[in-house]
């Protein structure tokens, strides 16, 4: 019998079987499968290939599943199917294909998978061919997208916006040139018909190769993770606006942080308008219509046509809106905490992005209500800030004066911090003859506490100095002074944080203008520097003791002779860098004193000088005191020296009032004589000789006594029957003020009357 080889069919054995069921052809994938060659086959029985007596009928049935002999001895399980054939010829009966049966359960399996793949109402499903046209989809493709029936054929560009479907094939055409499949990425897909429309879908695919290996197209898989993504993009700015809006204590710096967190997070542009009370500390305080003045203080994103300025809105109604559907979408949210309403928040985005829901409107109305709290903190730190800030300014100086020995310019600038103001202040403090006390000091600590211990102090510097003490001595009274505050200071105070006097620091310098000596003595605190006329910058060469409060160290004047011009710059640590190199920021100091000009406006010059030094991070006040020196010059001044002798006040009396007739004081001739007369007869009677008489003309006309006794006069008010004792009443009567100071060589009283005096109705 001739030996039939029949074509070969990919992984399907076949066999030719003629009507007296034998063997008669026989394929390679058949030999392959059954490890017999078509020799061993051909000829022989059919039935003679099966394993079980129970394939007996394998030609009467069409299809089924038998067990086979092989060459190997193992039986195989297959599945088969006969194909009867008809015609005329060499008799062949019928066509037997066979195939292991586990690769027909995995092609049943296959087969599943893709139908119920294609059925499935859970994902998009998409074949495109090589050229990424349409070839296949599911119909459920069809609610994600929007796209309409009848896609096969077509490209992504015939249903989808341009930007779109250039996204999506990007995406593909990666996957079909590369062979890397893409997972889980996130596009917005938007019909042509529906461009504020649309969906987020994830989407997954993979190439498509047939079994030689040639690329045949991509299988594309689409989620819709619209929902999904909303959430996160809400969790995201919910998230960002906790970290963001708190962190200052600024109304417009939260403000300005808010803005920023919803931009993009929740719209294109926002608008933050906040009361205008909230910028002073106030309470926000609508009127009878529940309406209330804002101010739009911070916005982002770029500006629409239809935008008001920055500045004053004036009155508005505050609520919350829902989102709208008008072009462009919006929608608001009060700002309120527990002082009332704050202002309010919007936001818009555009219509390309459709309108809002009410979950964005939760989520701005969650957002506003942290945010209110942050500004409502931001608002009470305002209030308390001016407050403490209010009490310092209240407790320090006027910035400028302008007394005979000098006129000064301060600058004070409290620390932004959250720690509030802190205890520095400065004073200018007028003395007796023309001489002036400058002052500058600087307590531990920040808040109301350091500004009371403040207050405190200079209250004290003021009264000693009013003594007209020598620098040094005011100091050493003033060191008992705090270590008794330190004593009596509780344990309860300390635990509130009432700031403790002992970390104090002060310098004081007393300048007289009719000598041209400057005294100067520190207690801890950076030396004064002196400017010459000609530029030249120089520190006083003060050796500086203990701070305040420590005891048992003495303290020392320094002296200096500057020139007429010249000017005297105290300040605080905290213009020359607080905690860092102080060495450094004198140095600096120094070099900015030299580069301004202080021969004109020193309050400009000061301001100029702080700017340049202060830093961003500034975290402890900042203080400078500038003082230009003048002298009095020597015709305005006239001395006297007389012995112990009564005879003498006559003669004292006619120079004076030759002095006061030359100087155009003949008005003061009077009361001047009878000053004169009671001072320098009390001196003689009580102290002797020699007594020293001057005259200062100044912006008060100055009297001074000098005598050698350290005893100080007492004014008391004389009984009817008392021949004397009215003498210094009379001078108090007569005079401006008056009063006496110590000297090196015993004391000088003194007396000033006002270059024009009052006008006298009897």
């Amino acid at each position: 019998m001739e030996r039939r080889r029949l074509p070969n069919i990919d992984g399907v054995a076949a066999a030719l079987v003629d009507r007296d069921g034998l063997v008669v052809g026989w394929t390679a994938a058949a030999e392959q499968l059954l490890a017999l060659d078509a020799a061993q086959v051909t000829g022989r029985p059919a039935r003679e290939l099966l394993a079980d007596d129970g394939g007996e009928h394998l030609l009467g049935r069409r299809s089924g599943e038998v067990r086979l002999r092989t060459g190997s001895g193992v039986p195989l399980e297959v599945a088969y199917q006969v194909l009867p054939l008809t015609g005329e010829g060499d008799g062949v009966r019928a066509l037997v294909l066979a195939t292991p049966a586990d690769m027909v359960a995995r092609r049943r399996q296959d087969e599943a998978f893709t139908r119920e793949l294609f059925l499935q109402d859970q994902l998009g499903l998409a074949v495109f061919d090589s050229d990424l046209r349409l070839l296949r989809t599911n119909s459920h493709l069809l609610p994600y997208t929007g796209l309409p029936d009848g896609l096969a054929g077509s490209k992504l560009h015939d249903y989808l916006q341009p930007d779109d479907a250039d996204a999506v094939e990007a995406i593909l055409r990666h996957v079909v040139t590369t062979g890397e499949p893409v997972v889980r990425t996130a596009l917005r897909i938007r019909p042509l018909d529906d461009p504020r429309g649309g969906a987020v879908m994830e989407i997954q695919a993979f190439r498509l190769q047939a079994l030689d290996g040639a690329v045949i197209g991509v299988t594309a898989l689409f989620g819709d993770v619209t929902e999904l993504h909303r959430y996160r993009r809400r969790a995201d700015v919910l998230h960002r606006a906790t970290a963001a809006v708190g962190g200052s204590l600024s109304v417009a710096g939260n403000a300005e942080d808010l803005a920023g967190v919803l931009v993009p997070g929740l719209g294109d542009r926002v608008e933050v308008d906040i009361a205008e009370a909230v910028f002073s500390g106030d309470d926000p305080q609508p009127d009878t219509d529940g309406r209330l003045a804002v101010r739009r203080t911070a916005t982002a994103g770029p500006p629409r046509a239809d935008d008001r300025p920055l500045g004053p809105l004036g009155r508005e109604v505050l609520g919350a809106s829902a989102g709208s559907t008008e072009d462009p979408p919006s929608m608001s949210a009060p700002l309120k905490a527990r002082s009332g309403p704050l202002g309010r928040v919007t936001v818009r985005r555009d219509p390309a992005e459709g309108p809002y829901r009410h979950e964005d409107l939760d989520l701005l109305r969650e957002i506003a209500a942290r945010a209110s709290l942050a500004l409502d903190n931001a608002r009470r730190y305002t209030r308390e800030h001016r407050a403490a800030v209010g009490l310092q300014r209240s407790l320090l100086p006027p910035a400028e004066t302008a007394v005979p020995a000098a006129t000064t310019a301060s600058i004070y600038r409290p620390t932004d911090t959250a720690t509030g103001v802190g205890g520095d202040w400065f004073d200018v403090i007028p003395l007796s003859s023309a001489r002036v006390a400058l002052v500058a000091g600087d307590v531990v600590g920040h808040g109301l506490q350091a500004s009371a211990t403040m207050g405190r102090l200079r209250t004290a510097v003021r009264t000693l100095a009013d003594l007209d003490l020598e620098p040094d001595e005011l100091l050493v009274h003033l060191d008992d002074l705090v270590s008794q505050l330190v004593v009596e200071g509780s344990e309860e105070e300390r635990e509130r944080g009432v700031a403790d006097p002992s970390g104090a620091t002060c310098v004081y310098a007393v300048y007289d203008p009719v000598t041209g000596i400057c005294q100067t003595a520190s207690a801890g605190h950076p030396p004064p520097a002196l400017v010459h006329p000609d530029g030249r910058v120089e520190y006083l060469a003060v050796n500086p003791g203990p701070p305040l409060g420590i005891g048992g160290l003495p303290f020392e004047a320094a002296e200096c002779a500057p020139r007429a011009g010249s000017v005297l710059a105290l300040y605080t640590d905290g213009l020359i860098g607080g905690g860092g190199d102080v060495d450094e920021g004198m140095a600096q100091l120094a070099a900015q004193l030299g580069e301004v000009d202080l021969r004109g406006d020193l309050a400009a010059a000061g301001r100029a000088i702080v700017a340049e030094m202060s830093t961003a991070a500034q975290s402890d006040d900042v203080t400078l005191l500038l003082a230009r020196l003048h002298h009095v010059l020597p015709e305005d001044t006239a001395a006297w020296t007389i012995e112990a002798d009564p005879a003498a006040v006559a003669g004292v009396r006619e120079s004076a009032s030759r002095t006061l007739e030359q100087w155009g004081l003949g008005e003061l001739v009077f009361t001047t004589e009878l000053v004169l007369s009671e001072l320098v007869t009390n001196a003689i009677r009580y102290a002797g000789g020699p007594v020293v008489v001057r005259l200062i003309r100044s912006s008060v006309l100055t009297c001074e006594v000098s005598d050698p006794s350290a005893t100080q006069p007492r004014m008391r008010r004389a009984r009817l029957t008392d021949e004397g004792g009215r003498g210094l009443y009379l001078v108090a009567q007569l005079t401006e003020r008056w009063g006496s100071r110590y000297t090196r060589t015993g004391k000088t009283i003194w007396a000033e009357q006002l270059l024009e005096p009052p006008s006298l109705s009897w």
